[in-house]
Protein backbone atom coordinates (compact mmCIF):
# COMPACT_ATOMS: atom_id res chain seq x y z
CA UNK A 1 0.00 0.00 0.00
CA UNK A 2 1.16 3.56 -0.95
CA UNK A 3 0.86 5.93 2.23
CA UNK A 4 2.33 9.60 2.77
CA UNK A 5 3.89 10.74 6.24
CA UNK A 6 4.85 14.02 7.53
CA UNK A 7 8.16 15.69 6.53
CA UNK A 8 9.51 18.70 6.86
CA UNK A 9 6.37 21.58 5.55
CA UNK A 10 5.11 18.54 3.25
CA UNK A 11 4.51 14.81 2.82
CA UNK A 12 7.27 11.73 1.85
CA UNK A 13 5.95 8.62 0.16
CA UNK A 14 6.43 5.33 1.32
CA UNK A 15 5.13 2.11 -0.30
CA UNK A 16 4.91 -0.72 2.77
CA UNK A 17 3.37 -4.31 2.90
CA UNK A 18 -0.78 -4.32 2.18
CA UNK A 19 -0.89 -5.90 5.68
CA UNK A 20 0.48 -3.13 7.42
CA UNK A 21 -2.03 -1.64 9.47
CA UNK A 22 -2.97 1.78 9.47
CA UNK A 23 -4.04 3.80 12.51
CA UNK A 24 -4.97 7.53 12.75
CA UNK A 25 -6.43 9.14 15.89
CA UNK A 26 -9.96 9.83 15.76
CA UNK A 27 -10.80 7.91 12.26
CA UNK A 28 -9.66 4.30 12.56
CA UNK A 29 -11.51 4.36 15.89
CA UNK A 30 -14.11 7.15 16.28
CA UNK A 31 -13.62 9.20 19.36
CA UNK A 32 -16.71 9.47 21.81
CA UNK A 33 -19.04 12.23 20.19
CA UNK A 34 -17.83 15.59 21.12
CA UNK A 35 -20.27 18.14 22.40
CA UNK A 36 -22.26 20.34 20.05
CA UNK A 37 -19.89 23.06 18.56
CA UNK A 38 -21.76 25.88 18.31
CA UNK A 39 -20.70 28.87 20.97
CA UNK A 40 -24.19 28.94 22.99
CA UNK A 41 -24.35 24.69 23.66
CA UNK A 42 -20.58 25.38 24.56
CA UNK A 43 -21.01 28.13 26.92
CA UNK A 44 -24.17 26.78 28.02
CA UNK A 45 -22.01 23.37 29.36
CA UNK A 46 -19.92 25.71 30.89
CA UNK A 47 -21.45 27.46 32.98
CA UNK A 48 -23.54 24.22 34.32
CA UNK A 49 -19.81 23.33 35.20
CA UNK A 50 -19.28 25.94 37.09
CA UNK A 51 -22.01 26.38 38.81
CA UNK A 52 -22.05 22.53 39.75
CA UNK A 53 -18.60 21.88 40.78
CA UNK A 54 -16.96 18.63 41.76
CA UNK A 55 -15.87 19.04 45.61
CA UNK A 56 -16.13 22.61 46.13
CA UNK A 57 -19.06 25.74 46.05
CA UNK A 58 -20.11 27.21 42.60
CA UNK A 59 -17.57 30.02 41.24
CA UNK A 60 -19.97 32.18 41.75
CA UNK A 61 -20.00 31.62 45.63
CA UNK A 62 -16.44 31.51 45.55
CA UNK A 63 -15.93 35.50 44.11
CA UNK A 64 -17.35 38.67 45.81
CA UNK A 65 -16.64 42.32 45.01
CA UNK A 66 -13.19 43.00 46.38
CA UNK A 67 -12.15 39.58 45.46
CA UNK A 68 -8.98 39.35 43.63
CA UNK A 69 -9.16 36.61 40.78
CA UNK A 70 -5.76 35.28 38.16
CA UNK A 71 -6.59 33.01 35.18
CA UNK A 72 -4.02 30.21 35.04
CA UNK A 73 -3.96 30.13 31.14
CA UNK A 74 -1.90 27.34 29.32
CA UNK A 75 0.32 28.32 26.44
CA UNK A 76 -0.03 28.23 22.21
CA UNK A 77 1.36 24.65 23.08
CA UNK A 78 -2.09 23.02 24.01
CA UNK A 79 -5.67 22.74 23.60
CA UNK A 80 -6.94 24.48 20.18
CA UNK A 81 -7.34 27.66 19.15
CA UNK A 82 -10.57 27.66 16.86
CA UNK A 83 -13.55 30.44 17.93
CA UNK A 84 -14.79 27.78 20.45
CA UNK A 85 -12.16 26.37 22.07
CA UNK A 86 -12.34 26.01 25.71
CA UNK A 87 -10.51 28.58 27.19
CA UNK A 88 -12.07 31.01 25.14
CA UNK A 89 -15.74 29.83 26.07
CA UNK A 90 -14.18 29.15 29.79
CA UNK A 91 -12.63 32.12 30.07
CA UNK A 92 -15.95 34.09 29.43
CA UNK A 93 -17.74 31.72 31.54
CA UNK A 94 -15.95 32.11 34.47
CA UNK A 95 -15.89 36.08 33.57
CA UNK A 96 -19.92 36.35 33.65
CA UNK A 97 -20.00 34.16 36.50
CA UNK A 98 -17.37 36.65 38.61
CA UNK A 99 -18.50 40.01 36.80
CA UNK A 100 -22.29 38.86 38.50
CA UNK A 101 -21.17 38.11 42.03
CA UNK A 102 -19.55 41.76 42.13
CA UNK A 103 -15.66 41.01 40.84
CA UNK A 104 -14.14 44.18 39.48
CA UNK A 105 -12.91 43.72 35.98
CA UNK A 106 -9.33 45.96 37.73
CA UNK A 107 -9.19 43.02 39.64
CA UNK A 108 -8.72 40.46 37.34
CA UNK A 109 -5.63 39.22 35.90
CA UNK A 110 -4.77 36.75 32.63
CA UNK A 111 -1.78 34.52 33.27
CA UNK A 112 -0.50 32.10 30.70
CA UNK A 113 0.93 28.85 32.26
CA UNK A 114 4.28 28.67 29.96
CA UNK A 115 6.21 27.01 32.75
CA UNK A 116 9.52 26.63 30.50
CA UNK A 117 8.05 26.96 27.23
CA UNK A 118 8.92 30.51 25.38
CA UNK A 119 6.74 33.68 27.29
CA UNK A 120 3.72 34.30 25.06
CA UNK A 121 3.51 36.58 22.71
CA UNK A 122 1.18 38.99 21.74
CA UNK A 123 -0.05 37.35 18.59
CA UNK A 124 -0.19 34.16 20.14
CA UNK A 125 -2.20 35.76 23.08
CA UNK A 126 -4.21 37.05 20.74
CA UNK A 127 -4.54 33.72 19.07
CA UNK A 128 -5.60 31.90 22.03
CA UNK A 129 -7.88 34.05 23.27
CA UNK A 130 -9.18 35.92 20.62
CA UNK A 131 -9.97 39.90 19.83
CA UNK A 132 -12.67 39.80 22.23
CA UNK A 133 -10.99 38.59 25.53
CA UNK A 134 -7.55 40.52 24.31
CA UNK A 135 -9.16 43.61 23.70
CA UNK A 136 -10.77 43.29 26.96
CA UNK A 137 -7.71 43.16 29.20
CA UNK A 138 -4.59 43.77 27.03
CA UNK A 139 -4.78 47.10 26.54
CA UNK A 140 -4.87 47.78 30.71
CA UNK A 141 -2.13 45.56 31.13
CA UNK A 142 -3.78 42.72 33.04
CA UNK A 143 -2.76 39.83 30.77
CA UNK A 144 0.71 38.72 31.34
CA UNK A 145 3.03 35.60 30.77
CA UNK A 146 4.57 33.75 33.65
CA UNK A 147 8.38 34.53 34.55
CA UNK A 148 10.06 32.08 36.33
CA UNK A 149 13.23 33.62 36.60
CA UNK A 150 11.13 36.64 37.64
CA UNK A 151 12.12 36.47 41.56
CA UNK A 152 10.14 40.00 42.29
CA UNK A 153 6.90 37.86 41.56
CA UNK A 154 7.89 34.15 42.65
CA UNK A 155 7.11 32.66 46.05
CA UNK A 156 9.29 29.84 47.75
CA UNK A 157 7.01 27.33 49.55
CA UNK A 158 9.62 24.93 50.81
CA UNK A 159 9.47 21.50 49.91
CA UNK A 160 6.93 18.89 49.87
CA UNK A 161 6.85 16.17 51.91
CA UNK A 162 8.85 13.89 49.63
CA UNK A 163 11.29 16.87 49.71
CA UNK A 164 10.54 18.50 46.24
CA UNK A 165 11.09 22.23 45.88
CA UNK A 166 8.17 24.43 45.25
CA UNK A 167 8.12 27.69 43.87
CA UNK A 168 5.44 29.28 42.26
CA UNK A 169 4.21 32.12 40.59
CA UNK A 170 3.55 35.45 43.09
CA UNK A 171 0.39 36.80 41.15
CA UNK A 172 -1.37 33.26 41.73
CA UNK A 173 -0.31 33.13 45.41
CA UNK A 174 -1.27 36.22 46.02
CA UNK A 175 -5.08 36.32 44.63
CA UNK A 176 -8.00 35.02 46.62
CA UNK A 177 -9.27 33.50 43.78
CA UNK A 178 -6.97 31.21 41.09
CA UNK A 179 -8.65 29.61 38.28
CA UNK A 180 -6.79 26.97 36.36
CA UNK A 181 -8.21 26.75 33.07
CA UNK A 182 -6.89 22.91 31.61
CA UNK A 183 -7.05 20.31 29.14
CA UNK A 184 -7.78 16.71 30.03
CA UNK A 185 -5.82 15.42 26.64
CA UNK A 186 -3.69 12.53 26.47
CA UNK A 187 -0.21 13.37 26.99
CA UNK A 188 3.19 11.51 27.38
CA UNK A 189 4.18 13.16 30.71
CA UNK A 190 1.80 11.34 33.34
CA UNK A 191 -1.06 10.40 31.06
CA UNK A 192 -3.25 13.72 30.69
CA UNK A 193 -2.35 17.87 30.79
CA UNK A 194 -4.92 19.89 33.00
CA UNK A 195 -5.44 19.34 36.35
CA UNK A 196 -2.45 19.18 38.78
CA UNK A 197 -0.05 19.16 36.09
CA UNK A 198 -1.07 22.33 35.23
CA UNK A 199 0.06 24.32 38.21
CA UNK A 200 3.16 21.73 38.86
CA UNK A 201 4.83 22.54 35.45
CA UNK A 202 3.15 25.82 34.42
CA UNK A 203 3.49 28.54 37.20
CA UNK A 204 6.72 27.08 38.71
CA UNK A 205 10.50 27.41 38.74
CA UNK A 206 13.09 25.25 37.09
CA UNK A 207 13.95 23.31 40.23
CA UNK A 208 10.89 22.27 40.76
CA UNK A 209 10.56 20.94 37.51
CA UNK A 210 13.92 19.27 37.91
CA UNK A 211 12.28 16.91 40.41
CA UNK A 212 10.52 15.23 38.04
CA UNK A 213 11.57 15.84 34.74
CA UNK A 214 14.99 14.26 35.25
CA UNK A 215 15.99 10.37 34.37
CA UNK A 216 15.71 9.18 38.11
CA UNK A 217 11.70 9.60 37.25
CA UNK A 218 11.52 9.56 33.16
CA UNK A 219 13.51 6.32 33.18
CA UNK A 220 11.13 4.45 35.38
CA UNK A 221 9.07 1.24 34.40
CA UNK A 222 6.24 3.29 35.44
CA UNK A 223 6.72 5.92 33.05
CA UNK A 224 6.74 3.71 30.07
CA UNK A 225 4.24 3.13 29.10
CA UNK A 226 2.29 6.17 30.12
CA UNK A 227 0.09 5.94 32.61
CA UNK A 228 -1.62 8.36 35.67
CA UNK A 229 -0.03 6.14 38.37
CA UNK A 230 3.65 7.28 37.35
CA UNK A 231 5.64 8.52 39.95
CA UNK A 232 5.81 11.96 37.71
CA UNK A 233 1.92 11.97 37.89
CA UNK A 234 2.08 11.65 41.81
CA UNK A 235 5.03 14.84 41.96
CA UNK A 236 2.41 16.38 39.68
CA UNK A 237 -0.39 15.86 42.08
CA UNK A 238 1.70 16.45 45.31
CA UNK A 239 3.56 19.84 44.07
CA UNK A 240 -0.33 21.23 43.23
CA UNK A 241 -1.67 20.41 46.71
CA UNK A 242 1.19 21.38 48.63
CA UNK A 243 0.30 25.25 46.59
CA UNK A 244 -3.08 24.68 47.79
CA UNK A 245 -2.14 23.78 51.73
CA UNK A 246 0.14 26.97 51.45
CA UNK A 247 -2.35 29.55 49.67
CA UNK A 248 -4.59 28.32 52.19
CA UNK A 249 -7.29 27.63 49.82
CA UNK A 250 -7.83 25.57 46.74
CA UNK A 251 -7.50 25.93 42.86
CA UNK A 252 -10.91 26.57 41.14
CA UNK A 253 -10.50 23.82 37.65
CA UNK A 254 -12.16 24.40 34.90
CA UNK A 255 -10.87 21.28 32.56
CA UNK A 256 -12.55 20.13 29.42
CA UNK A 257 -11.94 16.94 28.14
CA UNK A 258 -11.19 16.99 24.60
CA UNK A 259 -11.13 14.81 21.48
CA UNK A 260 -8.65 14.30 18.10
CA UNK A 261 -9.42 17.53 16.90
CA UNK A 262 -9.60 19.61 20.50
CA UNK A 263 -13.15 19.67 20.66
CA UNK A 264 -15.03 19.47 23.93
CA UNK A 265 -16.42 15.77 24.96
CA UNK A 266 -17.37 16.84 28.28
CA UNK A 267 -16.00 20.00 30.94
CA UNK A 268 -15.41 18.90 34.61
CA UNK A 269 -14.98 21.95 36.93
CA UNK A 270 -14.12 21.96 41.09
CA UNK A 271 -11.76 20.98 43.21
CA UNK A 272 -9.16 19.35 41.27
CA UNK A 273 -7.73 16.09 43.48
CA UNK A 274 -11.37 15.09 43.67
CA UNK A 275 -12.17 15.95 39.70
CA UNK A 276 -9.31 15.05 38.05
CA UNK A 277 -10.53 11.00 38.65
CA UNK A 278 -13.69 11.96 37.04
CA UNK A 279 -12.60 13.75 34.00
CA UNK A 280 -10.15 11.23 33.02
CA UNK A 281 -12.73 8.40 33.61
CA UNK A 282 -14.20 10.05 30.71
CA UNK A 283 -10.75 10.53 28.34
CA UNK A 284 -9.86 7.25 29.30
CA UNK A 285 -12.69 6.45 26.60
CA UNK A 286 -11.01 8.18 23.91
CA UNK A 287 -7.26 8.17 24.76
CA UNK A 288 -6.33 4.42 26.17
CA UNK A 289 -7.59 2.52 22.45
CA UNK A 290 -7.85 -1.14 22.67
CA UNK A 291 -6.60 -2.09 19.03
CA UNK A 292 -4.12 -4.33 18.23
CA UNK A 293 -4.25 -7.53 17.99
CA UNK A 294 -0.24 -8.43 18.22
CA UNK A 295 2.54 -6.54 19.01
CA UNK A 296 4.64 -4.99 16.25
CA UNK A 297 7.62 -5.31 14.94
CA UNK A 298 8.01 -1.96 13.13
CA UNK A 299 6.49 1.41 13.33
CA UNK A 300 6.60 3.95 10.66
CA UNK A 301 5.77 7.41 10.99
CA UNK A 302 6.83 11.31 9.91
CA UNK A 303 8.11 14.60 11.56
CA UNK A 304 7.29 17.64 9.71
CA UNK A 305 9.46 20.76 10.67
CA UNK A 306 6.84 22.71 12.80
CA UNK A 307 4.71 21.24 15.75
CA UNK A 308 4.12 20.94 19.35
CA UNK A 309 6.99 23.63 20.61
CA UNK A 310 7.47 25.13 17.22
CA UNK A 311 9.44 25.60 13.77
CA UNK A 312 12.47 23.57 13.99
CA UNK A 313 11.11 21.08 16.37
CA UNK A 314 11.40 18.26 13.66
CA UNK A 315 14.97 19.11 12.47
CA UNK A 316 16.54 20.14 16.28
CA UNK A 317 18.05 16.60 16.82
CA UNK A 318 17.57 17.13 20.96
CA UNK A 319 13.91 17.64 20.02
CA UNK A 320 13.54 15.30 17.54
CA UNK A 321 14.96 12.73 20.17
CA UNK A 322 11.72 13.83 22.57
CA UNK A 323 9.41 12.87 19.66
CA UNK A 324 10.31 10.16 19.05
CA UNK A 325 10.18 8.86 22.56
CA UNK A 326 7.00 10.41 22.94
CA UNK A 327 5.46 7.65 20.79
CA UNK A 328 7.23 5.44 22.21
CA UNK A 329 5.82 6.15 25.91
CA UNK A 330 2.57 6.19 24.32
CA UNK A 331 2.49 3.04 22.42
CA UNK A 332 5.19 0.97 24.00
CA UNK A 333 1.80 -1.43 24.66
CA UNK A 334 2.03 -2.66 21.49
CA UNK A 335 5.60 -2.90 20.21
CA UNK A 336 7.67 -5.82 20.63
CA UNK A 337 10.76 -5.11 22.59
CA UNK A 338 12.99 -5.50 19.81
CA UNK A 339 10.60 -2.96 17.57
CA UNK A 340 11.94 -0.48 15.06
CA UNK A 341 10.94 2.89 14.53
CA UNK A 342 11.27 4.12 10.89
CA UNK A 343 10.50 8.17 11.10
CA UNK A 344 10.68 10.61 7.90
CA UNK A 345 12.55 13.99 9.39
CA UNK A 346 14.05 17.00 6.95
CA UNK A 347 16.54 16.91 9.45
CA UNK A 348 18.28 19.70 7.36
CA UNK A 349 20.34 21.80 10.46
CA UNK A 350 18.16 24.06 11.73
CA UNK A 351 18.14 24.18 15.33
CA UNK A 352 15.96 27.11 15.13
CA UNK A 353 18.70 28.95 17.97
CA UNK A 354 16.47 31.70 18.64
CA UNK A 355 13.82 29.59 20.10
CA UNK A 356 16.27 27.00 21.86
CA UNK A 357 19.33 29.59 21.83
CA UNK A 358 21.49 26.63 23.94
CA UNK A 359 20.50 23.28 22.35
CA UNK A 360 22.85 23.34 19.30
CA UNK A 361 25.78 24.16 22.25
CA UNK A 362 23.88 20.70 23.62
CA UNK A 363 24.06 19.10 20.90
CA UNK A 364 27.75 19.66 20.06
CA UNK A 365 28.62 18.85 24.41
CA UNK A 366 27.33 15.54 23.38
CA UNK A 367 29.51 14.44 20.69
CA UNK A 368 32.86 14.60 23.10
CA UNK A 369 33.64 14.08 27.03
CA UNK A 370 32.77 10.41 27.05
CA UNK A 371 29.17 10.92 26.49
CA UNK A 372 27.71 7.70 25.22
CA UNK A 373 23.86 8.04 26.53
CA UNK A 374 21.83 11.39 26.86
CA UNK A 375 21.62 10.56 30.70
CA UNK A 376 25.36 11.53 31.02
CA UNK A 377 24.38 14.94 29.63
CA UNK A 378 22.48 15.42 32.94
CA UNK A 379 25.54 16.92 35.26
CA UNK A 380 25.40 19.67 33.19
CA UNK A 381 21.63 20.76 34.08
CA UNK A 382 22.37 23.13 36.57
CA UNK A 383 24.94 24.74 34.81
CA UNK A 384 23.18 25.42 31.30
CA UNK A 385 19.94 26.36 33.93
CA UNK A 386 21.69 29.63 35.57
CA UNK A 387 23.37 30.80 32.30
CA UNK A 388 22.34 34.38 32.71
CA UNK A 389 22.58 34.75 28.86
CA UNK A 390 20.12 31.67 28.47
CA UNK A 391 17.80 32.93 31.11
CA UNK A 392 17.96 36.57 29.56
CA UNK A 393 16.64 35.00 26.76
CA UNK A 394 13.94 33.09 28.49
CA UNK A 395 12.42 36.10 30.11
CA UNK A 396 13.08 38.88 27.10
CA UNK A 397 13.60 37.23 23.64
CA UNK A 398 10.52 34.44 23.88
CA UNK A 399 13.41 31.42 24.28
CA UNK A 400 12.36 28.20 26.02
CA UNK A 401 14.29 27.75 29.35
CA UNK A 402 17.73 26.35 28.91
CA UNK A 403 16.71 23.55 31.54
CA UNK A 404 14.07 22.74 29.52
CA UNK A 405 16.86 20.96 26.87
CA UNK A 406 17.19 18.20 29.88
CA UNK A 407 13.61 17.52 30.05
CA UNK A 408 13.90 16.92 26.48
CA UNK A 409 16.76 14.77 27.12
CA UNK A 410 15.86 12.73 29.69
CA UNK A 411 12.81 12.03 27.47
CA UNK A 412 15.25 11.78 24.44
CA UNK A 413 16.65 8.74 26.06
CA UNK A 414 13.57 6.53 26.06
CA UNK A 415 13.16 5.80 22.71
CA UNK A 416 17.13 4.37 22.83
CA UNK A 417 16.19 2.15 25.53
CA UNK A 418 12.90 0.57 23.75
CA UNK A 419 13.86 0.24 20.63
CA UNK A 420 16.72 -2.33 18.36
CA UNK A 421 17.08 0.71 16.20
CA UNK A 422 15.38 4.04 15.18
CA UNK A 423 16.03 4.97 11.12
CA UNK A 424 15.34 8.49 9.96
CA UNK A 425 14.55 8.96 6.88
CA UNK A 426 15.23 11.22 3.93
CA UNK A 427 17.79 13.72 6.54
CA UNK A 428 19.36 16.62 3.94
CA UNK A 429 21.86 16.42 7.43
CA UNK A 430 22.01 13.12 8.01
CA UNK A 431 25.28 12.91 10.62
CA UNK A 432 22.96 15.26 12.87
CA UNK A 433 20.70 12.27 13.17
CA UNK A 434 23.70 10.03 13.32
CA UNK A 435 25.30 12.43 16.49
CA UNK A 436 22.53 11.18 18.13
CA UNK A 437 22.96 7.12 17.89
CA UNK A 438 19.94 6.82 14.85
CA UNK A 439 20.36 5.25 11.66
CA UNK A 440 20.02 6.96 8.17
CA UNK A 441 18.51 6.23 4.95
CA UNK A 442 17.55 7.68 1.88
CA UNK A 443 13.47 6.28 1.85
CA UNK A 444 10.99 4.32 3.64
CA UNK A 445 11.75 1.31 1.66
CA UNK A 446 15.48 1.28 2.23
CA UNK A 447 14.76 1.50 5.50
CA UNK A 448 12.46 -1.40 6.13
CA UNK A 449 14.60 -3.63 3.79
CA UNK A 450 17.62 -2.73 6.03
CA UNK A 451 15.54 -3.48 9.58
CA UNK A 452 13.99 -6.95 8.12
CA UNK A 453 17.43 -8.26 7.48
CA UNK A 454 19.27 -6.75 10.82
CA UNK A 455 16.04 -6.62 13.50
CA UNK A 456 12.63 -7.92 12.12
CA UNK A 457 13.00 -10.83 9.86
CA UNK A 458 11.26 -10.90 6.46
CA UNK A 459 7.63 -10.68 7.31
CA UNK A 460 7.65 -8.32 10.16
CA UNK A 461 4.50 -6.89 11.60
CA UNK A 462 3.91 -2.94 10.69
CA UNK A 463 1.70 0.12 12.57
CA UNK A 464 1.41 2.93 10.60
CA UNK A 465 0.76 6.27 11.85
CA UNK A 466 0.08 9.10 9.32
CA UNK A 467 -1.03 12.09 10.61
CA UNK A 468 1.57 11.69 14.15
CA UNK A 469 1.66 15.09 14.84
CA UNK A 470 -1.14 16.55 13.25
CA UNK A 471 -3.75 15.52 15.41
CA UNK A 472 -4.26 14.93 18.80
CA UNK A 473 -3.08 11.64 19.51
CA UNK A 474 -3.93 8.80 21.89
CA UNK A 475 -2.33 5.48 23.84
CA UNK A 476 -2.83 2.39 21.64
CA UNK A 477 -3.36 -0.72 23.64
CA UNK A 478 -3.51 -4.63 22.68
CA UNK A 479 -7.44 -5.12 22.20
CA UNK A 480 -7.37 -7.46 25.39
CA UNK A 481 -5.66 -5.07 27.67
CA UNK A 482 -7.09 -4.59 30.85
CA UNK A 483 -7.08 -0.62 31.56
CA UNK A 484 -8.90 -0.87 34.76
CA UNK A 485 -5.73 0.53 36.18
CA UNK A 486 -4.21 3.37 33.57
Amino acid sequence: MKLEFEYGHGLMAAQLPDSTDVFIPGETVPDPPCLPQDWDSLYAATLESLRNPIGMPPLKDLAGPGKTVVFVIPDIVKGGCQPTAHRKVSIRACLDELYGAGVEKKDILLLFSNGLHPRATVPEMKQILGDELFNEFYHTGQITSHDSEDYDHMVDLGVTRRGDPVLMNKYVFDCDLPILIGHTQGNPYGGYSGGYKHCATGITHWRSIASHHVPQVMHRQDFTPVSGHSLMRTKFDEIGMWMEEKMGHPFFCCDAVLDTYSRQIAIFSGYAAQMQPQSWEVANKRTYVPYAKEKYDVMVFGMPQDFHYGAGMGTNPIQMMQALSAQVIRHKRVMKDNCVIICSSLCNGYFHDERWPYLRELYELFQHDYMNILPDMNRYGEYFATNQEYIRKYRFANAFHPFHGFSMMSCGHIAETNTAAIYIVGAQEPGIARGMGLKTRATFEEALEDAKKKFVGPNPNILALPKTFKVGAVHLCMADDDLSGV
